[in-house]
């Protein structure tokens, strides 16, 4: 008597005959499950196990190649965008309004813009007269004197008027893929906030008794980021050059610009970015967030021995 084995079956597909076997394991695959490999097919299953052992494609700077979706930078949009709606809700439309061609304020600013002392409300709805503001001289919230650090880096967040929205995010958009690219979503975000950060700070240090919001402080940082990259992959200036000139110009010779703001921002992105691009191979990530761990805690010491002096 002869006796035939049976044919073997494919490991994820029982009822498919095949007789190709997976290179690594031996598995029996059938067509739909082979990939092909430098010698042979292998199962899904080892081709799996081989792109976990295999680390993930890096930028130049360190970061992760998701950069190139721009996740952050989209995010950074609409949460700007979402807050301005915010404020036209709550105000009745008042961001719209006021002197300049930037809108007006809205309690939002006044609650959580740059204000060292404490800032007197003067836009709160009248509960009983929708569309009215009820003005009180002696209703005020707490400034950064006081202890509201948290408005350093809300501000960043507000906006006055429409077309000050408008021109921020349309550079954010413009500079905020290229160098989400560049860093990856981590680094990028971690330059965006901490570049706000220092062109608020240098607001309270340096202009701290007027009310002052809007997402420039960190747009200026982008710009210094993107000279920062571009020396560093050794590329030309040149097509940049006439739109940092440009937004110079505007920031010295517009009226109720925020020039420590922007000369702020611009310089704290400048030094992070450096410190993210020039930061040496071997231990990359730890020297990355110990600069910008000690930048941080360099901002919150001046902030907290500022407010201290001025309390």
């Amino acid at each position: 008597m002869t006796h035939v084995s049976p044919a073997p079956t494919c490991y994820r597909h029982p009822g498919r005959e095949t007789y190709v076997r997976c290179t690594r394991c031996e598995r029996p695959i059938c067509p739909d499950c082979m990939t092909e490999a430098s010698v042979g097919f292998q199962c899904p299953s080892c081709v799996a196990e081989g792109r976990a052992s295999q680390p993930a494609a890096r930028t130049w700077f360190g970061g992760t190649q998701a950069g190139q979706f721009g996740y952050v930078t989209i995010s950074l949009i609409a949460l700007n965008v979402l807050v301005f709606v915010a404020s036209l809700v709550i105000s009745k439309g008042g961001a719209l309004g006021g002197g300049s061609i930037f809108g007006g304020s809205t309690i939002l600013h006044e609650l959580f813009g740059v204000s060292g002392p404490d800032y007197p409300l003067h836009s709160i709805p009248c509960p009983d007269q929708p569309g009215y503001i009820c003005s009180s001289t002696n209703t005020s919230a707490p400034g950064i004197d006081s202890g509201a650090y948290y408005r350093l880096v809300t501000a960043m967040f507000l906006h006055f008027g429409p077309i000050h929205l408008l021109m921020n995010m349309w550079a954010l958009w413009v500079l905020g893929r290229n160098l989400e690219t560049a860093f990856g979503p981590v680094r990028f975000a971690a330059l965006y906030l901490l570049a706000g950060l220092g062109g608020n700070v240098a607001v309270y240090l340096f202009s701290p008794n007027g009310l002052s919001a809007g997402a420039s402080t960190a747009i200026f940082g982008l710009f210094a980021a993107l000279v920062v990259v571009l020396r560093k992959l050794g590329r030309s200036l040149a097509p940049i050059l006439p739109v940092l000139v440009i937004n110079a110009i505007f920031t010295f010779t517009v009226a109720n610009i925020s020039i420590a703001g922007h000369v702020g921002g611009f310089i704290a992105g400048g030094l992070i970015a450096g410190a993210l691009a020039y930061a040496p191979a071997k231990n990359r990530n730890v020297i990355q967030a110990a600069a910008l761990t000690a930048y941080t805690v360099i901002m919150v010491l001046i902030v907290v021995v500022t407010a201290s002096g001025r309390s």
